[in-house]
């Protein structure tokens, strides 16, 4: 009895690697896939005279861009519907993101931030 359940066993356990092994590869090829869109699309915006600089949301689809167009600066009202100027600003009224003590919101950032805040957890519960 003990022997005619073992080539279940090893069956189902070629089945877990198999899936395990699928799974692995999915996930390769879509980061692969979603690194070769980015730098598409980063390489394909260079060199623009259109950058957006910063966007705040107002409400559900509504939103507020500064944008730069060629040397000049123009916020931007976005609509679902229509798109206004709003006003021109000059350069020197532009903060940039380093400078005015903006939030990293990159990947890397929040789970660094995540781990320092597990191993805090982890040190106060030792004492």
């Amino acid at each position: 009895m003990v022997l005619a359940a073992l080539p279940d066993r090893a069956e189902s356990f070629t089945q877990f690697l198999t899936v395990i092994l699928v799974f692995i590869f999915v996930l390769g090829l879509t980061y692969l896939t979603t690194r070769f869109v980015g730098s598409y699309q980063k390489t394909k915006s260079a060199g623009r005279n259109f950058e957006v600089i910063e966007t705040c949301k107002i409400t559900n689809g509504k939103y507020l861009q500064i944008v730069r167009i060629g040397e000049k600066y123009v916020v931007i009202g976005i609509g679902k519907d229509s798109i206004t100027s709003i006003c021109e600003l000059s350069a020197g009224d532009i903060k940039e993101a380093a400078a005015s003590g903006a939030v990293d919101y990159s990947f890397r950032s929040i789970l660094d931030k995540a781990r320092n805040s597990i191993k805090k957890g982890d040190n106060n519960n030792e004492k």
